[in-house]
């Protein structure tokens, strides 16, 4: 899958130290635990049982997430704190209050802190204070979007981070971000482990755009395509209200197009999916906008949807990085709306274009429910893994079981729609467009 070559080794999870201490839930008859050897395969399908592996013990596998019989750290001795990074996604608020759920009543810690405006929270020159966290305080998140904490993007300085932990006695640090905040996260790992501290650290992978490796979908995503589904009924109602209405829709995905392609599925009425994995000419008798052409001639109306990160070989790039060290994009909503007006304008075809770009609005709204149920579970095996001494780790979901995946595996490439597998061929057929325009 994503083809990597992984190695059983690869998904080794980091310890602090020998689990020696009962874990207060252990007892209860309520709850099971897994056991230290409880694994779930990295690939769930095979030709031949032989296949890539003579054995299935031998095969690439995760450590299951969730409670253990014997933890690491003294619960009355932990200190934790919670920090949000990089851009908004649906889910936040609610990962956070699990979290501190958990470690307040499963476990009884006492002594939990929020760091304001992400890693800008860990590092003392912009004066952020930390915000004390309890169930009083953090009631009533799960249904809010956004973060309460507050966020930012951008590398701070990992010395002056672990300064601050050190400082404030922390020695567990739960970190909601996306790829480039877990990489921040590993370099406060690598400082941790050169001043030999005891703190563990544990990722929550949050990206809207779905793109983390080794995981099945993060959280907020679900609630994102279905929004996304709107903004693509609106786009659709504007193109058949209109002689050759067009409507256009830009929804997030900057290397990967899956809410693109899981909300045009969803709509059902998409006619063109355009996303940064499959390349497109806009020229040409076999290029997009001949395609569009023939699609108005036949149907009077049409609906596109592009994500952000498409085309930007067809745009003058940017140069240079944003804050979060990604590569700049230029604006291929805007270009392409320009680009189809002009067209159709050369075709002498009477056309009316409507454009959409509901990213925001999108980003910043509450869970729905199934995300509601999949951060509570992400919130909770995030606190069961770092009570047990786990470190430089995300929790994830793989093949519908709640996983440990190493910080350096997941941020090995970016995950993406692969144009041979069944997604992409779902959107072919729903669509009806071609494969290729170029």
């Amino acid at each position: 899958m994503y083809d990597m070559k992984i190695k059983p080794e690869d998904m080794h999870i980091e310890n602090l130290g020998v689990c020696r201490i009962e874990s207060p839930i252990s007892g209860d008859s309520g709850i099971t635990l897994i056991q230290g050897n409880e694994r779930v395969l990295y690939e769930d399908a095979v030709t031949h049982p032989t296949d890539r592996a003579t054995t299935l013990s031998a095969q690439v596998s995760m450590e299951r997430a969730g409670p253990r019989e014997k933890i690491y750290f003294d619960p009355v001795k932990v200190r934790a704190g919670i920090v949000t990074c990089g851009g908004l996604c649906p889910g936040i608020n609610a990962v956070i209050r699990a979290t501190v759920l958990s470690l307040w009543y499963a476990y009884g810690v006492r002594r939990i802190v929020g760091f304001q405006f992400g890693y800008e929270g860990l590092v003392a020159k912009y004066g952020h204070d930390v915000v004390d966290l309890d169930p009083t305080v953090v009631d009533g998140w799960q249904h809010l979007g956004g973060t309460m904490l507050g966020s930012s993007r951008g590398h701070q300085d990992p010395v002056e981070s672990v300064d601050c932990l050190e400082r404030l006695g922390i020695n567990q640090l739960y970190i909601i971000g996306g790829d480039g905040t877990i990489r921040g996260a590993q370099t406060i790992v690598k400082e941790i482990t050169r001043r030999k501290l005891h703190i563990s650290i544990i990722g929550i992978p949050k990206t809207i755009d779905n793109d983390i490796l080794f995981i099945d979908e993060s959280f907020g995503f679900q609630t994102a395509a279905g929004a996304a589904v709107q903004a693509l009924t609106c786009a659709h109602v504007e193109a058949k209200g209109a002689y050759n209405g067009v409507g256009l829709v830009k929804l997030m995905g900057r290397h990967s197009g899956f809410i693109a392609c899981h909300s045009a599925l969803a709509m059902s009425d998409v006619n063109f999916v355009l996303t940064p994995e499959v390349p497109f000419a806009l020229e040409g008798p076999k290029g997009f906008l001949q395609a569009l052409k023939r699609r108005l001639e036949l149907r009077r109306h049409a609906v596109i949807v592009v994500a952000e990160g498409s085309g930007q070989n067809l745009l003058k790039p940017k140069g240079g990085k944003d804050a979060s060290g990604n590569d700049k994009l230029e604006d291929i909503g805007t270009y392409l709306r320009d680009r189809i007006v002009g067209h159709l304008k050369e075709e002498n075809l009477r056309a009316t274009v409507k454009y959409i770009d509901p990213s925001y609005m999108i980003r910043s709204i509450p869970p729905n429910s199934h995300d509601g149920v999949y951060c509570l579970q992400l919130g909770h095996d995030s606190v069961h893994a770092a009570m047990a001494g786990k470190t430089a780790m995300v929790v994830g979901r793989w093949h519908g079981l709640n996983v440990h995946v190493p910080m350096r595996v997941t941020t090995m490439g970016r995950k993406q729609v692969d144009p041979n597998r069944p997604l992409w061929r779902s959107v072919l057929e729903s669509t009806g467009q071609a494969k290729w325009y170029s």
